[in-house]
Parts: structure tokens; C-alpha cells; sequence
């Protein structure tokens, strides 16, 4: 009885924590949305179910005309708010990740890049639905190296895909000189690889050749790539640790109570049988690329353009994409309110 008491208050604890912070969620991108005029506005609203809402790259501007409002044409009040509204859909190093992306594209320039091309300006963000009055609704910020997500449904959150790249990969020049935004992702995966037997790696490698980006792209929807690599179970106790490292580290960019659920939920229904692939080289600076998939997701990383110094990482969700299964939930609980009614 006392462990049935203790479920339900914990239950009771996550649905109010989840509605509250849902409800800042909601409260930020209002307050940004009220900072807008008239003409931003017609920009940046847009019908739920907008085509553009799956259109997704990561891509510069200049490569990808993209709906929506540039952060370049924002006043200062209305920077602000944005910044608080993508606050509180990261956790603080998800937002530092994504202001140490955007500035990568001063890099490119000092390096030599077109400032047309190149322009920590050009990210543009859309609203789908109404935050005010719906249930359902969903935004997006994306540009260069950059693609951000976010599907609310009742009170619950979506948060893939989720692409971030980086280029360069390692800052060779100038102030930021050796700077790494996407360092552990690409270390951390080098550490399992090297803890690996010659046996296992015969299991993990799959391609002597690297591919040229992710395999999966800007899909709209993906599916599972072929089962390559080795399952978990196979890996010893350090190995193991290091894979859930691994995925904590891709978690760790969304806001901390959803990243300890996905985590939690990963390790009690799948984390066993998720499969650790690599193709490519087996030392940096020779493009190499590895997956990480399970049977609900798929972590992506490639390094192979600009001579292995140009990262690309994504994580998607099977059936959780744009809020798929949030959506489907969402409107299957409507149609039974109202048949009840």
C-alpha cells in the first residue's frame, strides 16, 4: 500500500511539474509573440498544419528559402524575449550550443566565407497554431547548422528532430582558435571505439568509407536504418557506460526533466538491445561517422566535409517527429471526449 502511495504522489509530482512547465513554456512564447507588430506577426503565425511545419534543413538561408521571421530584422526588446522563449524550451547548454552555432558563421567569414552567405542573422523561427488558445501548437528555429523543433500537445513536449552541425568542426585560427562545439560528441564516440576488442569492431564497423552527411537528411519522416553494429548487451560494463554517455550528452540539450524521462525510459524499454554502428576512418581528421539507434530513435554524427572538419549531428524520433505520436494522442482523446459527450 505504502509503495502504491508513493507511485501515485510520484505520478501526481510529474503531471503538475510537466503542466507547469509546459505553462512557462506557453507564458515566454506569448510574451515574445506580444513584442511583435502587426507585419512580424502575419510572418511568423502560421496554421498548424502549414506544409512548412515539416520542411525542415540545415542549410544556410542563401541554400534553403525558408517561411518565417529572421532574428536579423528583431529589435532588442524583441531579442530578449526571444531568448527567453528558446531558454525555456533547452536546458542552459542546449542554448549556449545553439549561440555558439549561429556564432560559427563570424568564424566563416573571418576564414574567408561570402557575408552574404554567411550572416548570424539569417535564422528564422515560426509559430504553428496558436500558443494562446490552442492545445496543440509548435514552433521552429532553424538556419545554417541548425534545426530546432518543438511540438506542444496537452501539456507535453516534442523536441525532434534535432540537428545541430558545426563548421568548422575545430576553430583553426583567431580568437576562438581550437574551440570545439561539437568536441565531446565527436570524443566521446572515439572513446567507446578505442575500448572496443578486434572482435566487436568486426561487429561495429560496417563501412571502411565514411559517408558524405547524415544518411537520413532533411526526411520528413524517417524509418530504421539497417540493424548494422553491436547491441548493447555485448558491451562490458565500461563500454556501457560510455554509450549512455553518449546519449546523455544528446540529451542533455532539452530541458533537464525531459532529458531524465527519455533517459529513464530508454534504459528501462530499449537500451539493451540499441545498436553502436561506425563507418570510416578510426582517427580523427579522416571522415568517420557512427549511429546510435534503438527501436524509438537514431543519433546520427558524420565528419567527413572540409577534410573531416565539418560535423553533422542529428537525433530523430520514429514515431515522435514533429510531435507525430503526440499529435495522434491528441486527437484520438478529442474524438473520445466528444463521443462521450
Amino acid at each position: 500500500m505504502k509503495t502504491m502511495k508513493k507511485l501515485i504522489s510520484l505520478l501526481s509530482f510529474v503531471i503538475i511539474a510537466v503542466c507547469l512547465i509546459s505553462l512557462n513554456k506557453t507564458n515566454e512564447t506569448t510574451k515574445f509573440l506580444d513584442t511583435l507588430d502587426e507585419n512580424q506577426l502575419s510572418q511568423v503565425l502560421m496554421p498548424f498544419d502549414d506544409a512548412s511545419r515539416k520542411k525542415w534543413h540545415y542549410l544556410p538561408a542563401a541554400s534553403w528559402p525558408r517561411k518565417g521571421l529572421k532574428i536579423g530584422e528583431l529589435n532588442d526588446i524583441q531579442k530578449k524575449a526571444f531568448s527567453n522563449m528558446l531558454k525555456s524550451f533547452l536546458s542552459k547548454s542546449g542554448y549556449e550550443k545553439t549561440q555558439d552555432i549561429i556564432a560559427l558563421e563570424n568564424v566563416l567569414v573571418e576564414l574567408g566565407g561570402d557575408p552574404a552567405y554567411r550572416n548570424t542573422g539569417a535564422y528564422f523561427f515560426s509559430v504553428y497554431g496558436n500558443p494562446k488558445t490552442d492545445n496543440l501548437w509548435a514552433w521552429s528555429f532553424e538556419g545554417h547548422h541548425l534545426s530546432l523543433n518543438f511540438t506542444v500537445a496537452n501539456g507535453t513536449l516534442a523536441t525532434t528532430p534535432r540537428f545541430f552541425g558545426a563548421n568548422p568542426g575545430t576553430i583553426p585560427k583567431g580568437k576562438r582558435k581550437g574551440e570545439r562545439v561539437l568536441g565531446k560528441e565527436e570524443d566521446l564516440a572515439f572513446e567507446l571505439l578505442n575500448t572496443l576488442t578486434d572482435s566487436q569492431k568486426n561487429e561495429v564497423i560496417f563501412e571502411n568509407v565514411a559517408f558524405p552527411d547524415v544518411l537520413t537528411r532533411n526526411e520528413t519522416e524517417v524509418k530504421p536504418l539497417e540493424p548494422f553494429g553491436i547491441e548493447a548487451n555485448k558491451l562490458d560494463s565500461r563500454q556501457k557506460d560510455l554509450l549512455r554517455d553518449i546519449l546523455r550528452l544528446y540529451l542533455s540539450s532539452i530541458p533537464k526533466d525531459l532529458a531524465v524521462a527519455r533517459e529513464q525510459k530508454i534504459n528501462k524499454e530499449e537500451f539493451e538491445y540499441i545498436k553502436f554502428a561506425w563507418a570510416g576512418a578510426q582517427v580523427k581528421g579522416i571522415g568517420h561517422y557512427y549511429r546510435i539507434q534503438g527501436k524509438s530513435f537514431l543519433i546520427e554524427f558524420d565528419n567527413t566535409q572540409s577534410g573531416a572538419n565539418h560535423i553533422h549531428t542529428v537525433w530523430r524520433d520514429f514515431d515522435g517527429d514533429f510531435g507525430k505520436d503526440l499529435i495522434r494522442a491528441h486527437y484520438h482523446n478529442a474524438e473520445h471526449h466528444h463521443k462521450k459527450k
